[in-house]
């Protein structure tokens, strides 16, 4: 008996259920009751009295108890299995909650009816997922049939879970409010604001460098006031029209592509010999419907934790792939719109998280790593399942010659993603972020206002004569350049008049950057 699955793995193993994301909980008999976690998931061994029944109620039941719930799974065994075993449960349990509980998730995965009478009136409401756990719906819909609180976050048309853990386990999902309202508290908000520009430049800038494109200026500039006009001000982001705006705020009137895409599309790249495909976005037909409950979704789950709502919405939306053109910026440009929207931070302040992503190499690999979570064993499920046939011209004027062959099957794993993993790399990617890289930027621009207040208590200047003086002596580690020199001869000739102050300049200047220590 030991070692004998239990729960969900083993009606995935009894049924021969192959999923996109494994399953993340692998339930087991042992002597002792006991938890192992890896990066991979964590294996839960269970004494002899914890075995459920061998049936499919009573794995499905244990697997709603103790395991992570993975919907991709549900969907997948549901059409797998049929109404009967569901059917035969609610009949022998119909007021249990964990037969309501799959009798509604089989419903609302497959929109099948199944063939019982709706739950008695006097029966207690159950949620559909465990609120304390996953990113849910705040206020749930009532389902009277089942007697359920429907707090799944999505549609059955694109319903990406977070799972969060019990509040007690949370201490990697990062408190950004906090952090930033701790920044506000050491720096001022005029500091913050004044630090805002520049951010907003630099996020604009590197958000491009994802893209290898970030020496393109008009772009960046446009990007950077897409974000200064939109972040935090778009009542509905995900909705056709504000995505068209946004996507030529962004991209400019004069782009190629704009527009809902209506043709295939793959994230690759061309090697010498072949076209390397590193992942397949859902096919044009299922966009429009995705589209849409995405947006139900951003709807449904206003007032939830607002990094696990930006995590969820932005990876979702680059994975779904909507846009003709410019998704990889739209994701990136949704994280900023939905913190300062759930006020997360200011709508004002930018939190430049794509610097923090180019900023490196390994930033870079592990934005990289991030959206491979996903994609990678999406591909290695569907590395046989394309081709390059016939070029064809697609609705949209897009020549393609690409197939994908199995877009029912994989649907399952398309509609329901699991971004438990993309949300932990968001925070710690924020939590960097605004602890340091901001942290930084509001201490460079304290120390500049005390290098330009203590270089005019030297001499009065104009303050861009005093800025072009601060920075030449700063880059110049505290030396005074020929440039220097030419550009400022009375002040700065060796024989000028002005010689004695060449030193309290410096030291003026120096002492605001390099403090003495005690």
């Amino acid at each position: 008996m030991a070692n004998q699955l239990l729960g969900f793995q083993h009606l995935a193993q009894q049924h021969g259920i192959e999923l996109v994301q494994p399953l993340f909980s692998l339930s087991q008999l042992g002597a002792v009751r006991q938890r192992a976690l890896s990066p991979q998931g964590e294996t839960l061994t269970w004494p002899p009295q914890y075995a459920p029944p061998n049936h499919f109620a009573g794995h499905f039941e244990f697997g709603l108890k103790y395991e992570r719930l993975n919907l991709e799974f549900c969907s997948r065994l549901f059409a797998h299995l049929g109404p009967a075993d569901i059917t035969a449960w609610v009949q022998n349990e119909p007021t249990g909650r964990y037969a309501r509980r799959t009798a509604f998730l089989y419903e609302w995965l497959t929109g099948q009816t199944l063939p019982v009478p709706d739950t008695a009136a006097n029966v207690a409401y159950v949620d559909a997922i465990d609120s304390s756990s996953y990113l849910s719906a705040p206020k749930p819909e009532r389902v009277r049939r089942w007697r359920i609180n429907n707090n799944l976050p999505g549609t059955p048309a694109f319903c990406p879970m977070v799972y969060l853990g019990p509040d007690a386990q949370r201490d990697w999902l990062f408190d950004i409010a906090a952090s930033v309202q701790a920044l506000d508290a050491a720096y001022g908000p005029e500091l913050l604001l004044r630090s805002a520009a520049w951010l907003t430049f630099k996020e604009s800038r590197a958000s491009f460098a994802i893209e290898h494109e970030a020496n393109k200026t008009d772009r960046v500039q446009r990007f950077a006031a897409a974000i200064r006009q939109f972040s935090g001000r778009m009542p509905e982001p995900l909705a056709t029209p504000a995505l068209l705006t946004l996507q030529k705020a962004v991209l400019g009137d004069k782009a190629l592509r704009l527009g809902i895409r209506q043709s295939p599309v793959f994230v690759g790249e061309n090697s010498f010999r072949a076209q390397v495909v590193h992942y397949i976005a859902p096919d044009c037909a299922m966009v429009p419907g995705m589209l849409a409950a995405l947006q139900a979704y951003e709807l449904k789950t206003r007032g939830a934790l607002p990094l696990a709502r930006a995590a969820a919405l932005s990876f979702a939306f680059v994975y779904l792939h909507p846009l003709a053109d410019g998704n990889g910026r739209v994701h990136r440009f949704l994280i900023h719109h939905l913190l300062a929207a759930d006020g997360a931070v200011p709508a004002n302040l930018v939190v430049p998280v794509s610097a923090t992503i180019a900023g490196s190499a390994k930033g870079r690999a592990d934005y990289d790593s991030a959206l491979e979570l996903f994609s990678r064993p999406f591909m290695r499920r569907y590395a046989d399942a394309y081709r390059f046939g016939p070029r064809r011209t697609c609705p949209d004027g897009v020549e393609s010659n690409f197939q994908f062959l199995q877009t029912e099957d994989a649907q399952h794993a398309w509609r329901y993603p699991d971004l438990t993993g993309q949300t932990h790399y968001l925070s710690a990617v924020l939590r960097h972020t605004v602890e340091h890289d901001m942290a930084a930027e509001a201490q460079l621009l304290r120390q500049y206002d005390s290098a330009l207040q203590a270089l005019k208590t030297v001499i009065e200047m104009p303050d861009a004569d005093a800025d072009r003086i601060i920075r030449s002596l700063k880059q110049e580690n505290w030396a005074i350049s020929n440039k220097l020199r030419k550009a400022y001869p009375q002040l700065f000739q060796e024989d000028g008049p002005w010689f004695d102050l060449h030193a309290p300049i410096i030291q003026a200047v120096r002492a605001a950057f390099e403090p003495e220590k005690d």
